[in-house]
């Protein structure tokens, strides 16, 4: 099953539905007391998911053209968002870093939050060399503290799509990553929330960046220093993982900084990071002079 977080075009409103298609069906129409968010939606337990399913089942509720919606993050107001760093070999490579005996872990602030189709906007002042990263997030469902590898999927609600927006010339002049990657709209998620069960294994997944229509990415979710089940356990032994957290796990090789010549978002640009089984992702960026 997938969720998103809708927007009519005249309305500052955000509704959760369930996506089938190209229809969208409202989870107020199919629960008796709604989650008006993913995150409420995930507190509320698998009974929510539960309840939403058998409400669908009998074919009833009313579907609205998908078409007739603006998209907002696919994750709201999440407990936490961490991102791993240097997960994937290439990527550390490219970028002259080296990958740690244990995964380079940092959060990212919830005004970076952005969803599909939106655009992200920056001054020229404050960085000219804004770079792309396509990542597979994690979305905890229930309390993980203490977590085997063995048994750390079973935490996991569901996937999303983001994109781990970087201005690289300030990640590389201070010690900390959170600003470089925190700016307004630099982490967009979504377009969906796609449940675990439709993710048979997370480690078995294209995942690509086009740029201005040139592919810049292209690799899969193997690649992986640290699958999704270690990242999982290795965090929840020092911290409880609440639901509702997401967790990004790390970009492949390709990005535009390592590139000869580089390639970083312009003004203008158009970025689209996809993930076989949950969706593609477009940002459209504007600098502001």
């Amino acid at each position: 099953m997938r969720f998103a977080h809708l927007r009519r075009p005249d309305s500052s409103e955000i509704a959760l539905a369930v996506i089938d298609g190209d229809d969208a069906i409202l989870v107020s129409d199919l629960m008796e007391s709604p989650a008006p968010t993913l995150q409420q939606f995930i507190d509320a337990g698998d009974g929510a998911l539960d309840e939403v399913r058998a409400s669908l089942a009998t074919g009833v509720a009313l579907r609205h053209p998908l078409n007739g919606f603006g998209y907002a993050s696919a994750v709201l107001a999440p407990p936490a968002v961490l991102a791993v760093g240097l997960n994937y070999a290439a990527h550390s490579s490219e970028l002259g870093l080296k990958t740690d005996t244990a995964p380079t872990v940092f959060t990212l602030w919830p005004n970076s939050l952005t969803g599909h189709e939106q655009t992200t906007a920056w001054p020229r002042s404050l960085s000219e060399s804004v770079d792309y990263e396509a990542e597979l997030g994690v979305i905890i469902g229930r309390p993980a503290k203490d977590v085997s590898r063995e048994d750390a999927l079973s935490y996991v609600w569901g996937y999303t799509v983001v994109n781990d927006i970087t201005a690289r010339d300030i990640q590389f002049s201070e010690a900390q990553w959170c600003r470089c990657k925190s700016f307004d709209g630099f982490t967009p998620t979504g377009p969906f929330a796609v449940t675990a069960d439709e993710i048979p294994d997370p480690q078995a997944l294209h995942i690509w960046t086009v740029v201005d229509g040139h592919t810049v990415q292209d690799a899969t979710t193997g690649q992986m220093v640290r699958p999704v089940s270690a990242l999982v356990s290795h965090l929840s032994q020092s911290v409880t993982l609440l639901p509702g957290t997401l967790i990004s796990t790390g970009s492949p090789g390709g990005a535009g900084y390592s590139r000869d010549p580089q390639i970083f978002l312009r003004d203008r640009s158009t970025v689209t990071v996809g993930i076989d089984g949950i969706g593609e992702l477009t940002t459209h960026c504007r600098i502001l002079d």
